[in-house]
């Protein structure tokens, strides 16, 4: 049975259905500036910190090549580096937590 929702524009009802697309999205969750993901599937070339490391924004963390480029990451803030999930020749997809940083 589908689900329905009444909404107010000017002070008028209306009566509507939600389609099982709205119903099954992902709800919003703010950004974590504190984890990096890679933004393409690739292999780790070099990895240039460690746990316990303080970092400045724009420090390189490591390089991830992909399609034959070499793309420096960098940190988006200051901090610690709290974890790094990767390694020297480690295969990754789109969207793997590379490394954690703590303000």
């Amino acid at each position: 049975m589908p689900a329905f929702k009444t909404i107010i524009i000017d002070n008028i009802k209306y009566k509507t259905t939600l389609t099982k697309k709205y119903m099954a999205r992902k709800a919003y969750e703010p950004v974590d500036f504190g984890k990096v993901y890679s933004f393409i599937p690739g292999t780790i070339r070099e990895v240039f910190v460690s746990e316990g490391a303080k970092v400045k924004q724009g420090a390189h963390l490591l390089e991830l090549e992909a399609m034959k480029m070499v793309n420096n990451i960098t940190a988006p803030i200051d901090g610690t580096v709290t974890k790094v999930n990767v390694k020297t020749g480690d295969l990754v997809t789109k969207n793997y937590l590379l490394v954690e940083i703590s303000e």
